[in-house]
């Protein structure tokens, strides 16, 4: 899962950067409302954490812009703005969920992980594909009951996959979901990644459609 989080605090927005990170989100931050107005109008993400108080432009229009450019990804509010005048211009634009400052990032994580869940259509916390668990709120995922050890790019994939199971996920998709914005690519890392899933999950559960990209099935343990 990739996020944008678009904070001006210097501290604040490294903080949140280096905790999301930690629960294996890839993050992309912008400092001011023109960066996170281009950001969230090119680039791939599957939630925004958006301050409201930004330099240059207000959150508040950055969000109504994207909105405007049909740009649907899950945006949350995180402001210290607690004045109910504000949530309601908030959610006007078009926020999905508003968090005020001071918070747990706890918290955060969890409303984050509920927002990618919800866009992807499931209602359920807990999502399954043949003998594999994916227990959504806390990010654990199972193999026949038991815990997945997997890194952080693995888990970036296969929670891609598993949101949409059964459906083709292109490969470029997949890896604007998966990298951050400014990370140096080896043209075969992902395909380095996918295999090492398969070694763990079994073979025949990442099939790879020629031409377009992967889907997760049920699949054999082969």
């Amino acid at each position: 899962m990739r996020i944008l989080l678009v904070e001006d605090d210097a501290d604040l927005g490294p903080a949140i950067a280096r905790a999301l990170r930690a629960e294996h989100f890839a993050v992309d931050i912008a400092a001011n409302g023109i960066d996170a107005g281009h950001l969230g109008e090119t680039e791939t993400y599957d939630a925004a954490v958006l301050d409201l108080g930004l330099p240059h432009r207000d959150g508040v229009s950055v969000l109504r812009d994207w909105r405007a450019a049909g740009r649907d990804l899950p945006v949350l509010i995180l402001t210290a703005r607690d004045a109910w005048s504000d949530k309601v211009a908030g959610f006007k634009a078009g926020a999905d969920d508003y968090l005020t400052k001071p918070f747990r990032v706890e918290e955060l994580v969890m409303r984050l992980r509920a927002l990618v869940r919800r866009a992807a259509g499931h209602a359920a916390t807990r999502l399954e594909c043949g003998p594999i668990g994916f227990e959504t709120q806390t990010g654990q995922f199972e193999l026949d009951g038991l815990p997945l050890k997997l890194t952080a790019f693995e888990w970036r994939v296969l929670s891609a996959l598993m949101l949409r199971k059964d459906t083709v996920i292109e490969r470029l998709d997949l890896m604007e979901r998966v990298y951050e914005g400014d990370a140096d690519v080896d043209s075969n890392s992902l395909e380095v990644i996918v295999g090492r899933l398969r070694k763990k999950i079994g073979r025949d559960r990442i099939e790879t459609v020629r031409g377009r990209g992967y889907r997760l099935t049920a699949g054999d343990a082969a």
